[in-house]
């Protein structure tokens, strides 16, 4: 018998000599990074890549690990000896496919000596070796809902997100130039989900030639040509004004190209405020959605600049239903320093708040960023803050900090980012070839549920 499922538990005397089990996994940058942090072992090998070849080939010693704990023999296994070896070192992008073979039993101890192999995309063997098991008597009760601490944490806040855009009228979107397959996908899968009403502005014979040639249905769309991307951008602000689109979906056109069209002063969509980009973040073992901004548009914010990046993130946090968010302003510090500007514009915030100057939300600042995610962390540098630990937006001093944050949660902690800009009349959600389809989709609940509490007015009820 061959296996390929979810978790199962084979008994002792369900398991036949000959009994096998395989796992595929490809190997992203991400499992190498994570696990060499596990490890504390962060010294580069070879090319930057993070963890020493011995660090690289234990991945294939989990791979085996991961069978025989989930498939065969499954729950219940006790994992006894393993002796592998590698006949080249693990890479990343390795698609690699791990097979255990059952090669005898022994009846007296329970004991379960398998093969074990391991062949990348070309059939050509990574590994080879054998682990001996004691296979459970019978199948363990597994109480349900329950949750082993070492398990993959669960990334829900998306879902929940979604989920409170039932029975929100789908907002019409003006899809700006959506030229490549993964943007026009992103429009799609948005209006199959019920989310948008696509309006798909760029040139009309390539975006037909395209949906036909990636087998995309535009059933859900309507075309308005324009010829180029930046006609394109021209259009979609248009649209918007006129009324007809509620919200932007940003294309393959480059970012500055919509946003040049967003801030002209005399057609675009500016307001007040200035606009700011904010990450929603869905971390794994972080207890909610977290906002980071601005690590996208503004590269080094003054002072007012952060007022109306604090007050955009707020709105969106409202959007999501928080009352009164909690904003941690970030510096390297949790001390006020005047020779880091960011501690003294931390603290003139949180001042600011104090007073009623930011309202509807409690500030705190200036923060380290573990202090502002961990009440431990706060607790041990005895901090005493509604804020510490607890944070729903991470202000970050510039863009680099931000992007650092943003990229080193993606890589390292596994974390998923949607992202809009806002501060202009509309939201513009914007997606990247790299995003999943579930960080698509959760960019433009995100913006559906902005528009519907800023401009309820606008749109109807399903």
């Amino acid at each position: 018998m061959k296996t390929n499922g979810a978790a199962t538990t084979r008994t002792f005397d369900e398991i036949a000599v000959g009994d096998s089990a395989s796992l595929t996994r490809t190997i992203r940058y991400e499992d190498i990074a994570q696990f060499s942090v596990l490890f504390g072992d962060l010294n580069p090998a070879d090319l930057g890549l993070p963890g020493t070849l011995a660090i690289r080939n234990m991945l294939g010693g989990v791979l085996v690990s991961a069978i025989l704990g989930t498939r065969l023999p499954g729950p219940g296994t006790v994992y006894v000896a393993q002796s592998l070896q590698f006949l080249r070192q693990i890479a990343i992008g390795d698609a690699l496919t791990t097979t255990v073979t059952v090669r005898e039993k022994d009846a007296a101890t329970r004991a379960v000596v398998l093969d074990c192999v391991c062949v990348d995309g070309a059939e050509s063997t990574v590994m080879m070796g054998v682990a001996e098991v004691i296979a459970p008597a019978e199948t363990p009760a597994l109480r349900t809902g329950a949750r082993n601490e070492f398990s993959p944490p669960r990334r829900e806040r998306y879902e929940q997100l979604m989920a409170r855009c039932q029975g929100l009228a789908p907002a019409p979107t003006a899809v700006v130039y959506p030229c490549s397959e993964a943007s026009l996908v992103a429009a799609v899968e948005a209006a199959s989900a019920g989310l948008i009403l696509p309006i798909l502005v760029g040139p009309e014979a390539r975006i037909r030639a395209l949906a036909s040639q990636s087998e995309i249905d535009l059933a859900k769309c309507e075309l308005v040509a324009a010829p180029h991307s930046q006609a394109a951008a021209e259009t979609a602000v248009a649209l918007v004004k006129s009324g007809k689109a509620k919200l932007l979906m940003k294309g393959s056109l480059h970012t500055d190209e919509i946003l040049a069209e967003i801030v002209r002063k005399d057609s675009g969509l500016r307001t007040a405020r200035r606009i700011s980009h904010c990450f929603i973040m869905d971390i794994p073992h972080y207890e909610k959605p977290l906002i980071i901004t601005d690590a996208a548009i503004n590269i080094y914010p003054t002072l007012e600049d952060k007022i109306d990046i604090i007050r955009n993130a707020v709105d969106l946090a409202h959007a999501f239903g928080l009352r009164k968010p909690r904003v941690a302003v970030l510096s390297a510090v949790e001390t006020v320093n005047p020779k880091i500007m960011s501690t003294l514009d931390a603290a003139a915030l949180s001042k600011m708040a104090d007073r009623g100057q930011i309202a509807d939300a409690i500030i705190d600042g200036p923060l380290a960023l573990d202090n502002a995610m961990s009440e431990e962390a706060a607790n041990i540098k005895g901090l005493s803050s509604a804020v510490a630990g607890r944070a729903d937006i991470l202000v970050v001093p510039d863009l680099e900090a931000g992007n650092i944050i943003y990229k080193y949660m993606s890589v390292v902690s596994g974390a998923d980012g949607a992202g809009i800009v806002v501060g202009a009349k509309v939201p513009v959600i914007l997606t990247s070839r790299a995003d999943s389809i579930r960080t698509r989709l959760a960019s433009s609940a995100v913006a559906v549920l902005y528009v519907h509490a800023t401009q309820p007015s606008t749109l109807t009820e399903r």
